[in-house]
């Protein structure tokens, strides 16, 4: 599947103010997060590499002992196990960031909107 209708995946709310919309593939997974004002993504970390761009808005972002307030077009990079957050600050804000591998906490939430390889062989059979 080479194309994602974002507008028909149904967004999860991990946490009160944040929308996603993860598409996934094999090995690498998109998140389209929609941040309300003053919403806030907690500090935590996974062992997943993810990178990002701010799309619009403006965050306080942490990574590890670094804050910034990023404004759109700002990339980041945050490796696996890195300790990380964000708010949005001054109005909403939307990131696009990519997983690798594929976040299985979010995979499991979502609709199967990509089939994974497995889906693939099921739906063979």
């Amino acid at each position: 599947m080479g194309f994602v209708d974002l507008e028909s995946m149904q967004p999860i709310e991990p946490v009160p103010g944040c929308r996603l919309r993860t598409p996934f593939g094999q090995h690498l997974m998109l998140s389209y997060l929609q941040m309300d004002t003053d919403a806030e993504i907690p500090m935590h970390h996974h062992p997943h590499e993810q990178a990002g761009i701010l799309l619009s808005g403006k965050l306080r972002l942490t990574i590890g002992d670094e804050t910034r307030v990023v404004e759109p077009g700002s990339l980041f990079i945050i490796p696996p196990n890195v300790p990380h957050q964000a708010t949005a600050i001054d109005g909403p804000a939307t990131v696009l960031d990519v997983f690798s591998p594929i976040r299985e906490d979010y995979a499991a939430q979502m609709n199967r909107y990509i089939p994974t390889t497995s889906d693939a062989a099921d739906n063979a059979k």
